[in-house]
């Protein structure tokens, strides 16, 4: 989970163009499955990334949701247009937002 946590992390960090020093905090949220660690260990493993707040929590469990789902949400200070602004959506989570779909795997992405 930690893993597949840093890929998305890192994605996200890549094909936005991002530095820490923009990132005024990230927020992560999981299902209520997933519980074998705190995914903000991933965000701590980037190099200059400790001094980001990172927030966890689990998301609503709503019957028919996705399973085993990470979500991750960065308040940026950036220039960019909303529509310029690159999500990332990995394995089954593309079905969150197909409208925005880039078809990813954890551990398939450039690191």
């Amino acid at each position: 989970m930690i893993d597949c946590t840093e890929v998305l992390l890192k994605e996200m960090v890549q094909q936005n163009n991002l530095q820490p020093e923009d990132v005024c905090s990230v927020f992560i949220s999981v299902t209520n499955d997933i519980d074998a660690a705190f995914p903000a260990r991933a965000l701590r493993r980037l190099s200059g990334w400790e001094y980001v707040p990172v927030m966890c929590m689990n998301e609503i469990p709503v019957p028919g949701s996705l399973a085993q789902c990470i979500r991750v949400m960065m308040h940026v200070n950036t220039k960019a247009a909303q529509q310029e602004v690159k999500h990332i959506y990995l394995e089954e989570a593309v079905k969150l937002r197909p409208d925005l779909q880039q078809s990813s795997q954890c551990g398939q992405l450039s690191k």
